[in-house]
């Protein structure tokens, strides 16, 4: 044998040989992972004792401590789970079949009110696994399987009822008069602004979710209406994108657009003669368009225009402040999520819904925590922002964004804002001081 066949051959023999390699070494690796295997002991029980039913009935917070809080101190029980009794009792009545378990042979299904309140206890606290089972006792590993069942549940039966953005005028006519009536910025329909929830760093993501900050999010990007309730949420950008660019790639942009968002025809603004458009609030890092007014970014601005920006974002304010109590009912936001994205997402919907619920069940409840003005209408700061907050997403701004016609409707807000049919008493010397 020579020449080419030969060669042919030799390669052959080559691979051959390496394969034999391969397989000693797969055998080999299989050999002591047999032996690990064996060497395991078998368990010493099935469930730890302090873990038993009969432990938890007697020690566990959900049989013991809540039952005690309900009967003696009502007001302890709403910090326990930041909601009133009531609030509680409706979630296990309504989320409680979605989360119900049917007992098997080997034991017991835990009962919907427990799961409800060891989630509940999770978002408010931002306690981990391990800290809850030791309270409720628990396993830790049953509870990173329901909390996520409970919260889809949460949100597959509120969603619809808390979370539901306006699509005809009649729907966004209200809303409008409340920012007219509240904040005096007439045909706001509502204000956008987004935070980051910071995550603990997914697997294999690279810098997918590594933001600017220096650590791993998610972004929430939320539409805001002058009762703190969240109109619209999109919670499915990650951390490496601005807040433009995930209102760019949103669907409520496209409705803006098209203007299948519902909006009003253009009408006069109070004591006005000329029809301006319904608009939403925003930030710089927002194009300028004559659906989303923002304030002016230039500098030497004149009086008129610290005035508009005054104005402006008086209305904002509304979105800021949702973020800042949803994050101190909902502590969890604050802290660093140990979850999948995925289950992250779903969390942090969760939180919404039951934000919107205790703003339509309760209004008054956590409004010590907003922004107030005084007599003067200055500004009191909510307690809120003393606090840790959610944190401020990029700005991200591009040359050339705002369109011609957005910005002559900015100016005439301008002359309006400035005008004796648009001006409020205070507004010069807020901007003075």
């Amino acid at each position: 044998m020579n020449g080419p066949n030969e060669e042919l051959f030799l390669q052959y023999m080559f691979i051959q040989g390496q394969q034999a390699v391969l397989d000693a070494q797969a055998a080999v690796i299989l050999r002591r992972r047999r032996r690990r295997r064996n060497r395991i002991q078998p368990r010493s029980c099935w469930v730890r004792p302090w873990l038993s039913v009969e432990r938890r009935l007697q020690f566990g917070h959900y049989d013991r401590l809540m039952v005690e809080l309900r009967m003696e101190d009502q007001q302890s029980f709403f910090n326990f789970l930041r909601m009133p009794a009531e609030m509680f009792d409706e979630l296990v009545n309504r989320v409680g079949p979605r989360c119900h378990k049917i007992d098997t042979n080997c034991r017991k299904a835990l009962e919907p009110g427990l799961k409800i309140a060891i989630t509940m206890r999770h978002l408010a606290s931002g306690d981990k696994y391990p800290t809850l089972q030791y309270d409720f006792r628990v396993p830790r590993n049953t509870i990173s399987l329901f909390i996520p069942e409970v919260c889809q549940a949460i949100v597959d039966e509120y969603k619809v009822e808390a979370i539901s953005c306006p699509t005809t005028p009649d729907e966004w006519r209200p809303i409008a008069d409340n920012f007219q009536r509240k904040w005096n910025v007439p045909h706001a329909c509502g204000a956008l602004d987004g935070k980051h929830i910071a995550i603990r760093a997914p697997a294999n993501s690279g810098t997918l979710y590594h933001n600017y900050k220096g650590f791993f999010s998610l972004v929430l990007l939320a539409l805001v209406d002058a009762d703190y309730k969240f109109l619209w949420v999109d919670i499915g950008g990650n951390g490496a994108m601005s807040d433009a660019q995930i209102y760019n790639a949103s669907e409520l942009k496209d409705c803006l657009e098209d203007g299948s968002i519902g909006f009003p025809d253009p009408d006069p603004m109070p004591y006005d003669d000329k029809k301006m458009p319904y608009f939403l609030l925003g930030d710089d890092a927002f194009g300028l368009r004559t659906y989303l007014m923002k304030p002016y970014s230039i500098r030497g601005m004149t009086k008129e225009q610290h005035i508009t920006n005054y104005r402006i974002s008086r209305g904002r304010r509304v979105v800021e402040n949702a973020f800042g109590i949803l994050a101190q009912r909902w502590q969890l936001l604050l802290t660093t999520m140990m979850q999948g994205p995925d289950t992250v997402r779903t969390i942090v919907e969760a939180c919404v819904c039951l934000h919107n619920l205790m703003r339509l069940r309760y209004p008054a409840l956590q409004n010590i925590q907003l922004d107030m003005e005084d007599d003067n209408h200055n500004l009191v700061p909510g307690l809120w922002r003393v606090d840790a907050n959610m944190h401020e997403l990029d700005r991200v701004v591009g040359p050339n964004r705002d369109t011609i016609a957005a910005k002559k409707q900015r100016e005439y807000l301008r002359l309006y804002f400035n005008s004796p049919a648009g001006s409020v008493p205070w507004q010069d010397r807020m901007i003075s001081d």
